[in-house]
């Protein structure tokens, strides 16, 4: 990485430094105030969003979360994006000591905080942030045995985020392969924006140091096998895959192949950007009778196979901020008002493939509006779903090897989900 940073900084709300860490000697705890500063005048000009200031030779890297904001200055011609990138880790290390990461949180585990920062950074470079190796000699009991406490030897490992001599019972892997349709439609029903956020989360419960190796639809990798998919290849953009993944492995043969770290992680996060067909349709109709009240009728179509089945649907219906004593009626699921939400709310529990549904309500409206009152701004109908067993991409694990030593069997558990992420029609 070029560069290094000089000093790391956790501010309150107001720039006041809680905890200040100096690692190469170059800055002074000046430079919070001159940052928080520049920061103000920043955040003044809404065209500016970007997380680097920059200041007389010095470079300020940061983010922010909850009541605090992490930051990081050098002096150096450092790489920005991975200093963010080394900050939001810093969180989840937090996050994992503390549960909550707020001002609070710090100022009662400070002792714990400077040791955190004294490991995960050295001299500017950043070393360690895997959460669980950590925690295994950086303990937060007030009441620690005297005792000399050696590192474990993950840390001095190449594989550092995985320990030695883990053992269980019953060796499994759980596998959910997660992707979230992300869809903005327009109020002439055509599609602006379209694209699915992938996930490969896992779960490993292994013995030892196993060797994983997993096999996708991918285009590039059946072409380079001269192989044809049975079912269709897919093309996977923006690929980031976790630390454990062996990236020259990948680059050569388009091979997956990994040791996992124990526990809970995203293997991988991929994005499609080709568009997508929303799976669950809605259109509404809005009647004003006379000022005095309002008609909604709302019918919801969805456009996948037969076979497939969407769980826990919610269709938020934006209704006008005035509008009282909801009448309404479904022929499927249950319809509720809420008013703190200027939402009507639409729950349906199961919503099979190629069915339509509607419902009909009606408001009344107060019957005295001021002459010179600002149209109401119009907010977008909001979905939320989940379809078990079905993915959008039709991405597909063909197989997830786990190879250990000791040879023993393994058990993969692998599962399809797709889900709304950013989920919104414009129509009314």
């Amino acid at each position: 990485m070029a560069g290094a940073a000089s000093a790391l900084f956790l501010l309150d709300i107001k720039g006041r430094v809680l905890i200040w860490r100096d690692y190469r000697g170059d800055v002074s705890a000046a430079q919070a105030e001159r940052f928080f500063t520049k920061f103000i005048e920043k955040e003044s000009d809404q065209q500016s969003q970007d997380p680097v200031v920059y200041d007389n030779g010095v470079s300020y890297m940061f983010i922010q979360h909850n009541n605090i904001y992490l930051m990081i200055a050098s002096r150096q011609n450092c790489n920005a994006a991975s200093l963010v990138l080394f900050l939001h880790r810093l969180v989840d290390v937090f996050k994992h000591y503390f549960e909550v990461l707020e001002e609070e949180s710090l100022r009662d585990n400070f002792v714990v905080v400077y040791e955190l920062l004294d490991e995960i950074m050295d001299f500017g470079f950043p070393q360690f942030t895997e959460a669980k190796i950590l925690s295994e000699f950086i303990k937060t009991d007030a009441y620690r045995m005297e005792t000399t406490q050696r590192p474990p030897m993950a840390v001095t490992n190449a594989v550092s985020w995985r320990s030695e001599g883990i053992r269980y019972k019953k060796n499994e892997v759980f596998l959910d392969v997660v992707e979230s349709v992300n869809i903005l439609v327009n109020s002439n029903g055509q599609i602006i924006r379209s694209d699915v956020v992938g996930a490969l989360k896992m779960r490993t419960y292994l013995s030892g140091m196993p060797e994983c190796k997993l096999g996708l639809n991918d285009r590039v990798l059946l072409e380079a096998q001269g192989r044809t998919a049975k079912g269709k290849a897919i093309d996977l953009d923006d690929i980031k895959f976790h630390q454990c993944v062996r990236l020259a492995r990948f680059e050569n043969d388009r091979t997956i192949s990994f040791i996992p770290p124990d526990g809970a992680f995203d293997l991988m996060t991929y994005r499609l950007s080709t568009q997508v067909k929303p799976l669950i349709w809605v259109e509404a109709q809005v009647e004003k009778h006379s000022r005095s009240r309002i008609e909604f009728t709302v019918k919801a179509r969805s456009q996948y196979k037969e076979r497939s089945m969407a769980t826990n649907v919610e269709i938020d219906l934006p209704v006008p901020a005035d509008a009282t004593n909801p009448n309404v009626r479904t022929s499927m699921g249950s319809a509720a008002y809420a008013p703190e939400r200027d939402a009507l709310v639409w729950k349906i529990k199961s919503f099979p493939g190629n069915k339509e549904y509607m419902l009909r309500a009606e408001f009344s409206l107060p019957s005295i509006v001021a002459e010179d009152a600002v149209p109401e701004r119009k907010a977008p109908i909001r979905v939320k779903f989940e379809i078990p067993y079905f993915t959008v991409s039709g991405i597909q694990v063909r197989y997830l090897k786990i190879i250990e030593k000791s040879g023993y069997q393994s058990l993969p558990w692998v599962r399809y989900i797709t889900m709304a992420g950013e989920y919104e029609l414009r129509l009314i």
